[in-house]
C-alpha cells in the first residue's frame, strides 16, 4: 500500500511515470527524425540510460504501429489545428492519449484523458491541458464506435 498522497492513478504503481517516459521518447524521436521503436530498441538494456518499463515500451510500440490512424483522428478532431502547427510535446501527449483510448483495453477512457491532460500540465504550455482535453474528449465521445472498426 502506498503512503497517503502518493497513490498512482491509472493502474499499476508508476504508470504515470511510464506514460511520461513514453511521451518523452516519442518527442525526442520526432525532434531527431528517428523511428521511435528503433530508438527504443537501442536503449532497452543499455547501461547508459535508466531502465525502460514494459508499459513505456508498449506505448511507444503501440503509438508507432498505429500512428497513421492516430494522426488521422487527431487531424479530424483538433479543430482549427494541423499536426504541423501543434506544439511537438502536445502532439506526443495526444498520440499516447489516443492510443490509450482506443487500443489499451486496461485503461478506462476517462483515465486515458485525465492522464494525458496531467502530462500536458507537467510538460507543456498553460493552454495545452485545455487543448488536449478538448481533442481527446471529442475522440472519447466516439471511442466505442472507433474501437468497433479498428
Amino acid at each position: 500500500m502506498s503512503p497517503a498522497g502518493s497513490s498512482q492513478r491509472g493502474g499499476s504503481p508508476g504508470r504515470r511515470a511510464l506514460r511520461r517516459r513514453a511521451v518523452e521518447m516519442l518527442y525526442e524521436a520526432a525532434q531527431r527524425s528517428l523511428d521511435p521503436v528503433t530508438m527504443l530498441a537501442d536503449r532497452v538494456g543499455s547501461t547508459e540510460v535508466d531502465p525502460i518499463g514494459d508499459y513505456t515500451i508498449s506505448l511507444v510500440e503501440g503509438v508507432t504501429t498505429n500512428r497513421e490512424r492516430i494522426d488521422e483522428l487527431l487531424s479530424e478532431h483538433a479543430q482549427g489545428w494541423t499536426l504541423d502547427r501543434m506544439p511537438p510535446v502536445d502532439l506526443a501527449v495526444l498520440r499516447v492519449g489516443v492510443y490509450e483510448l482506443l487500443w489499451a483495453t486496461d485503461v478506462p477512457d476517462p483515465v486515458a484523458i485525465d492522464e494525458a491532460v496531467g502530462l500536458a500540465k507537467e510538460l507543456s504550455t498553460d493552454d495545452s491541458p485545455r487543448f488536449v482535453n478538448g481533442v481527446l474528449g471529442r475522440i472519447g465521445n466516439i471511442a466505442d464506435r472507433l474501437r468497433a472498426v479498428l
